[in-house]
C-alpha cells in the first residue's frame, strides 16, 4: 500500500520562508467539505488563519501547538452542535472527518500538517473561542498546523490483528 493514508505525518517542524497561499487553503478547505456528515448536515465552519501573531497566540495559548511557531498557516475547525434531529449529536464524528480530509489533501499537496485537539476540554474552547471570537453555541474543535514540512516523522501506525476481531 503507497496511499495518501500511508504518507500522513503529524509534522510539528515547517520551513519558515515557504507560505500557503490562499489557493492552498481553499484546496483543503474544499477537501474538508467534501467529508460525509450524519444526514449530509454539514455542522462545521473553518477559520483559515495566516497572521503571524493569531499563529503565535495559538502556540503561547495551546500546550500541545507549538508547531504554530514555525506554521504558515493554521485551520481552525469550528463545530455547529446546534443542528438539529436526527442528525444531533454527531458534531465530533463529523468534524473528525473533515479534519482527516484536510490532513491527507495536505499530503496530496506536498504540505504537512499536525491536528491539535481542542475539544472536548473545556480550558482549551475557552482560550480558542476567546482568540477567535467564536460565540456560543459554536465551538472549537480543533486546530490544524499547516506548512511545508522542515521533517520527516517516521511511520507510527501499522496493522495489528490482534485488534481485529473477524465474525465471518
Amino acid at each position: 500500500m503507497n496511499s495518501l493514508i500511508e504518507k500522513r505525518r503529524s509534522v510539528r517542524k515547517f520551513k519558515a520562508d515557504a507560505p500557503v497561499s490562499r489557493q492552498q487553503l481553499d484546496r483543503l478547505l474544499d477537501a474538508a467539505m467534501h467529508a460525509p456528515s450524519a444526514c449530509n448536515s454539514r455542522p462545521w465552519e473553518f477559520i483559515a488563519v495566516t497572521n503571524r501573531q493569531k499563529l503565535d497566540a495559538i502556540a503561547n495559548t495551546h500546550p500541545f501547538a507549538q508547531m504554530c511557531r514555525t506554521a504558515s498557516a493554521a485551520i481552525v475547525v469550528v463545530a455547529l452542535p446546534q443542528i438539529g434531529e436526527p442528525q444531533e449529536g454527531f458534531y465530533p464524528q463529523d468534524c473528525a472527518a473533515a479534519t482527516q480530509n484536510i490532513l491527507l489533501e495536505a499530503v496530496d499537496m506536498g504540505l504537512g500538517a499536525c491536528w491539535c485537539g481542542v475539544h472536548p476540554k473545556e480550558n482549551r474552547i475557552a482560550e480558542m473561542r476567546e482568540l477567535f471570537d467564536i460565540p456560543e453555541p459554536k465551538v472549537p474543535f480543533c486546530v490544524i498546523a499547516i506548512g511545508t514540512p522542515d521533517q520527516e516523522p517516521s511511520k507510527k501506525g501499522s496493522f495489528e490483528e490482534a485488534k481485529v476481531s473477524y465474525i465471518l
